[in-house]
């Protein structure tokens, strides 16, 4: 009886030691993989790198972890046009491979979502317009208004605009329709040249695609997805 207590000590001891190595371990690899991340998108701030799944050490050794979260906070995407602001990213990567010592990691697939304000868009926009919700639809599609003071009109001009994917990494801000006092001008191209206008989001991992656009009364949520997505390197 007292060799078999002694054992059972020995193994409870052993097992909290191989717990706080583990946990040790992940906490090293996490602050690495948010500092590569950081220096890989050129981000203002370090995000937070959260690797999921227990023990770590058995998932590094089987060469490839289960799920790793990451979150960033105020991106700021200049396209050479201007600065569209990315008020938060959230992505779960899953199968992610770490080598390099952790500076480098590269997940087989991956998605997330970018969350934009109506007032960083309204930054990105084309002088005098001003991004706010749109509503509702029933169709299924994001609309936000648009409105602009248009030189020779007393009031603002409000138009609303359909939000979508036009590239992998682009989002479009389009007019519906346009007021009849300009489509019966014949204006409807130079009307459409200042308020149509079309942003990147960059400082997003390589590899990750948008995918569609969703519209809330506080901003919009841009879903993304991808596979072979780099988180750092």
């Amino acid at each position: 009886m007292r060799v078999a207590r002694i054992v059972l000590i020995v193994v409870v001891i052993v097992g909290i030691l191989f717990v706080v190595a583990d946990r040790v371990t992940v906490r090293v690899a996490q602050n690495k993989a948010a500092e590569r991340a950081q220096t890989t998108e050129n981000l203002t701030e370090k995000p937070k790198v959260s690797i999921e799944g227990f023990p770590f050490l058995t998932q590094v050794l089987s060469g490839k972890l289960d799920d790793v979260k990451i979150s960033a906070k105020d991106i700021a995407a200049d396209d050479g046009q201007g600065v569209l602001r990315i008020d938060s990213f959230h992505a779960d990567l899953h199968g992610v491979k770490f080598s390099d010592s952790y500076r480098r990691a590269v997940a087989d697939s991956a998605d997330g979502i970018a969350f934009l304000t109506y007032a960083d868009l309204t930054k990105a926009a084309p002088d005098g317009i001003t991004v706010s919700y749109g509503g509702p639809t029933k169709d299924g599609k994001t609309l936000v208004k648009l409105s602009a003071q248009v030189p020779g009109i007393a009031n603002k001009v409000s138009v609303l605009s359909e939000v979508s994917v036009v590239r992998p990494d682009s989002i479009r801000l389009r007019a519906q329709t346009l007021p009849k006092a300009f489509t019966a001008l014949g204006l409807d191209d130079e009307i459409r040249r200042q308020i149509d206008f079309t942003r990147p989001l960059t400082h997003l991992p390589s590899g990750i695609s948008l995918t569609s656009v969703t519209s809330t009364p506080d901003g919009i949520s841009v879903a993304a997805d991808g596979q072979q997505v780099v988180l750092a390197r």
